[in-house]
């Protein structure tokens, strides 16, 4: 190349497109990128499993519960209990004790039971992942542990 024509750069400067870099460092660079890693997992450590599994259940326990009261206001809003009191109204005709389904599924009920039933999750999904992170250090300990193949792209 001569250095009168359009596109061309003086001997010793860089070219625009790759500012900080030689000119052969494009072929390293790009050989660097599809380097491929072998990496094993050979311990976990059981209180950052615990750490990580208590605010994903905690997530998964309000996530629940706003689950269960939409879904209890669609019900409501469509007239499914209304419908079911008149329905289960004209089977038992029983007028000294009428049948009111919200006795059972009333909001209340319903949120304070789904409330309950989230907070056992929590404790049953961070004891299960703590326990689970020390039987892999065990079964780790004794065969190796994980090897994971990564590709740096």
């Amino acid at each position: 190349m001569s250095t009168g024509q359009a596109g061309s750069t003086p001997a010793g400067s860089r070219p625009a497109g790759a500012p900080g870099r030689p000119p052969g460092a494009q072929n390293a660079a790009a050989a660097a990128r599809a380097r491929r890693v072998k990496l094993t997992v050979s311990r976990v450590d059981p209180w950052s499993a615990m750490k990580m599994s208590f605010l994903i259940s905690v997530a998964l326990g309000i996530a629940g519960v706003v689950m269960v009261a939409v879904l209890w206001m669609i019900l409501s809003g469509m007239g499914v209990f209304s419908e079911v009191n008149r329905l289960v109204g004209t089977i038992i005709s029983d007028a000294q004790n009428p049948f009111n389904i919200m006795d059972f599924v009333g909001f209340g009920r319903v949120l304070s039971l789904s409330i309950v039933i989230g907070v056992i999750d929590v404790i049953l999904m961070t004891a299960l992942s703590t326990l689970g992170a020390f039987l892999y250090n065990i079964c780790s300990a004794l065969v190796g542990g994980l090897q994971l193949t990564l590709t740096d792209d």
